[in-house]
């Protein structure tokens, strides 16, 4: 019988248990579902709810519990409908009344939404390795090949010659962009919802940010009926799965491409290709046209989503059982294309000679040749007219602009001068591309000096106006401690580095930064140890270890500063009435 079934006399038909039961699905999120009952059962313990006996043995019988599912000796049992039952039923057939009790102040619709909520988090940052490795392998490339040419395409035709390091690069930059949707859409999955319950809290004295700061979650959702009954979350991992699934799609059409016998551009391993049953001589490119095929299936998942979730009222609504499944398929699927587009990308054969031989075709200096006559003068329309003539004489001879004479440009404009051959020469063609962004040798390289740094994360910002934005997409602030420095920091709940100015009246910066080190809310290094180990040592610390930032966000939130401006504003007018 199910653990709701105390007010129905029937037990429903083995159907529709089937129809109705997620465990199929969501049985994937074991640990996730036992780390937050772990989490609720220590709260209530503290806030005298349950005995702390009985969240002893609540917690160490939901080890055991975990021990068994990841051992393979675990039962899951359709009529427990979900994880949360299967889990449940499990703990208390091993402890008793003190299982029970676990779900004291708590529904299935604020566990589900944690679980959930803590799986996107944990996906989010495996693809955001999987992707950095891939961009590894794009730069590895580009570095490897840095001066080989092919012709660059629009509409598939032949365009302009550019360094096939630049165009490795231009990959790179678009899963740059991929990894910071991730990290968005991970920050948009960091808030608990749990102690909302089912819709409208609970009467229970639920510690909401204790749970939060355990289970490594930097805030809790300020409203309980948005808190169970959005998915937004999962829409944004959808949403970024689906866009890098497209730009992999992109680079495996040209490596689909690039590997066939009228390219040539490059060889594919053989751990990254297979054969045919019938003809011998075949070697097909079927992972990337696997990986190409797959988008498809990832944008099914987020469209999927966003249709079931487009006329639900709230609050909670049994909808929302279909929202796991596509987004686990799109992160498993994101994942395991990242891995083998890197595995391609890192163990193919480059073929220089035919790039080369490829960008000496299809008239690729025809806008150089353009430019040669505006920059003497000639207006660049005329300049076009002019070249677009020339390429026809080519093509009437079946030959290309280098096999020209000199007379023979002539014919067409007197402005044409010996070193117009320059401007022919397709290696010059590349290296004039001096622009920032351009595919000149030093433009290429200024990119390759960016992009380790890109996948380490890291981006330098200029000065900005707009600090509470900063601070608000900020997990780590390093700052002098001034008081309104301060202020918004602690307003903010943000892990701190402080560094105090300490020129500052009475060293006042340096009182203010201990009490906050003695809150637990931050660090304090001196202005003169900022060059030494003791300062990157604490910066590595915060930026690696999410759960110190956890634990020092919640001992931020618990000095209650978010209404200090308010409390301020009280007592000035509370002085101000008693002057009267």
């Amino acid at each position: 019988m199910a653990l709701w079934s105390g007010r129905f006399t029937e037990n429903v038909s083995e159907f529709t248990q089937r129809f109705g039961a997620s465990l199929p699905v969501d049985q994937a999120l074991y640990a996730q579902d036992i780390a937050g009952s772990q989490a609720h059962a220590r709260m209530l313990a503290k806030a005298g709810v349950i005995e702390p006996a009985d969240a002893a043995a609540i917690v160490d019988g939901l080890d055991r519990v975990k021990a068994r599912i990841e051992a393979g000796d675990f039962a899951f049992d359709i009529n427990d409908e979900d994880i949360h039952m299967s889990v449940e039923r499990a703990l208390i057939a091993d402890i008793g009344d003190a299982g029970a009790r676990l779900h004291t102040g708590r529904s299935r619709n604020d566990q589900v939404a944690t679980d959930t909520r803590l799986f996107a988090k944990q996906r989010c940052s495996d693809l955001m390795a999987a992707n950095v490795a891939l961009r590894s392998a794009l730069v590895a490339q580009a570095e490897a090949h840095f001066d080989v040419i092919l012709p660059g395409y629009t509409h598939m035709q032949h365009a302009q010659p550019v360094l096939f390091s630049h165009h490795m690069l231009a990959y790179v930059w678009m899963l740059t962009r991929d990894f910071e949707r991730l990290a968005a859409a991970r920050t948009a999955a960091d808030a608990s919802p749990l102690g909302s319950a089912a819709l409208a809290g609970t009467t229970y004295p639920l510690d909401r940010q204790m749970t939060a700061a355990e289970l490594g979650f930097s805030t809790v959702i300020p409203n309980s009926l948005d808190a169970v009954s959005d998915r937004d979350f999962l829409l944004d991992l959808s949403y970024a799965c689906s866009v890098s699934c497209m730009h992999l799609s992109r680079l495996c059409e040209e490596i689909v491409l690039w590997s066939s016998s009228e390219f040539a551009f490059i060889e594919l391993s053989d751990a990254f290709s297979t054969g045919s049953s019938i003809m011998p001589q075949k070697k097909n490119p079927d992972f990337a046209e696997l990986i190409r095929g797959k988008t498809g299936r990832v944008v099914g998942d987020l469209v999927a989503l966003l249709v079931t979730m487009k006329a639900l009222p709230l609050a909670y609504n049994k909808d929302l059982q279909e929202d796991k499944e596509g987004a686990i398929d799109a992160a498993k699927t994101l994942e395991d294309c990242l891995v083998c587009a890197a595995g391609m990308i890192e163990t193919m054969r480059v073929v220089p000679e035919a790039m080369m031989a490829q960008a000496k075709k299809g008239y690729l200096a025809a806008t150089d040749v353009a430019d040669y006559l505006a920059k003497k003068g000639m207006p660049f329309r005329r300049a076009h007219e002019v070249v677009g003539h020339l390429v026809l004489v080519c093509e009437q001879r079946g030959c290309d602009l280098d096999d020209l004479t000199l007379a023979d440009f002539k014919a067409e404009s007197d402005l044409f001068e010996e070193d117009i051959t320059a401007s022919l020469d397709v290696a010059s063609i590349v290296a004039a591309r001096t622009t920032e962004g351009g595919t000149g040798h030093a433009a290429v390289r200024a990119q390759l000096a960016l992009a380790p740094e890109q996948e380490e994360r890291w981006q330098l910002l200029g000065y900005t106006d707009h600090m509470g934005d900063a601070m608000a997409a900020a997990d780590v602030v390093v700052s002098r401690a001034g008081a309104t420095s301060l202020a918004e920091i602690s307003a903010r709940a943000l892990p701190a580095l402080l560094v105090p100015f300490p020129f500052a009246t009475e060293d006042h910066q340096t009182m203010n930064a201990q009490a906050c080190v003695e809150a637990g809310a931050a660090y304090l290094v001196a202005d003169a140890d900022v060059e030494g180990p003791a300062f990157a040592q604490k910066l590595r610390e915060l930026i690696e270890d999410e759960g110190l930032r956890a634990r020092m966000a919640a001992a931020a939130r618990a000095q209650k500063t978010r209404d200090a401006a308010g409390l301020l504003a009280d007592a000035v007018m509370e002085a101000a009435r008693a002057q009267r």
